[in-house]
């Protein structure tokens, strides 16, 4: 998929090392972007500079750290010196919990990535979009965020909180220029869900079947759906979930 207003513009992506961040890192550097990637762990951050090493940058870091994610932007903004599309990816599952076998630390391990890790990405990123009066925001939401089933009670809860957080973004800062809107996955196959694939993948074939697309998608149809979301193509798209779910949301 090919946009060619995405030369010279900078993408920021969270959770860039694996799976769906790493796709959007590609997808956008393809496209001829420049890309600033953030994750914990830094060998899929080193694979993708070694690939593109004019156009990619990178900060090993968590996002729920205040600290790394301002050092983080401060290194964008010093590599490419602005901001122009903000990818909001980083997340991590709760293996299923039922709020009863969920504690203190899984509940507080799974919002501060996936929802106080959003914010605080937002947060840093915003401000300089606001003074431009230019930036799309895409949020990584999750099937789950709109139906139960698809993660435990932490998760589920999570990309709920993601869902009402980018309607809220989009309606405070669409009059500024800002666009804000989320990405709702279904069954994606990415390291994150590796569990699902051990042994006799049963688990993964149970997923498969009971999606009426008959498969797991891969993470870069959920890229190319967020370059199309990200272009101007997608200019009057604002404050929505787009699922990408193999029509499992339909039943």
């Amino acid at each position: 998929m090919k946009f060619e207003e995405y030369q010279n513009k900078t993408i920021f992506v969270t959770g860039a090392a694996s799976g769906i961040g790493q796709a959007q890192a590609l997808a956008f550097l393809a496209n001829g972007a420049q890309v600033f990637g953030m994750d914990r762990e830094e060998q899929g951050l080193q694979s993708l500079q070694q690939q593109y090493p004019q156009r990619f940058a990178y900060y090993v870091g968590n996002v729920a750290s205040l600290a790394d994610v301002e050092q983080a932007v401060q290194q964008a903004m010093a590599n490419f010196q602005h901001i122009d599309i903000l990818l909001n990816t980083a997340g991590i599952l709760d293996g299923f919990a039922k709020t009863l076998e969920t504690d203190e630390a899984l509940w507080n391990q799974i919002m501060d990535t996936n929802v106080k890790g959003t914010f605080l990405v937002t947060n840093a990123i915003l401000p300089s979009m606001v003074a431009r009066q230019a930036g799309v925001i895409i949020n990584m939401a999750s099937i789950a965020g709109l139906v139960a089933g698809g993660g435990g009670a932490a998760y589920t809860a999570s990309k709920h909180a993601i869902v009402g957080y980018t309607k809220q973004l989009d309606l405070d800062y669409c009059r500024v220029g800002i666009r804000a809107n989320a990405i709702a996955p279904g069954a994606i196959q990415t390291p994150m869900n590796r569990a699902d694939f051990v042994g006799d993948g049963a688990m993964a074939k149970w997923v498969a079947d009971e999606t009426p697309a008959g498969r797991w998608a891969q993470p870069i149809e959920v890229a190319n759906l967020t370059l199309y979301l990200a272009s101007q193509a997608a200019d009057y798209i604002h404050g929505t979930v787009m699922p990408i779910d193999g029509g499992w949301l339909a039943k």
